[in-house]
């Protein structure tokens, strides 16, 4: 997908989500987007690798603890959709 294709959070809740079930080596649909990414066991190198993948992918520039600050798909996917538009 493109950076211009996900803007919005349902765009980029789906994007999330891939990525997320990518760093846990689980499929995408046993992520819910609603459960805390630590819950999932999602350390600090894959939250890291997260938001590297946010700057590179979606053009914004994120702080490292992002992750742990907005911690579900959900929260993140709508804070991103606000920063993104």
């Amino acid at each position: 997908m493109s950076t211009t294709t996900l803007q919005s959070a349902e765009q980029i809740r789906g994007w999330l989500v891939e990525r997320v079930g990518y760093y846990l080596q689980r499929p995408a649909e046993e992520i819910d987007p609603a459960v805390a990414l630590t819950e999932y066991g999602l350390d600090s190198v894959y939250a890291f690798a997260l938001c590297g993948d946010i700057e590179d992918t979606l053009r914004l520039s994120v702080d490292p603890t992002l992750v742990w600050d907005v911690n579900t798909v959900d929260a993140l996917a709508e804070h991103l959709s606000g920063l993104a538009n």
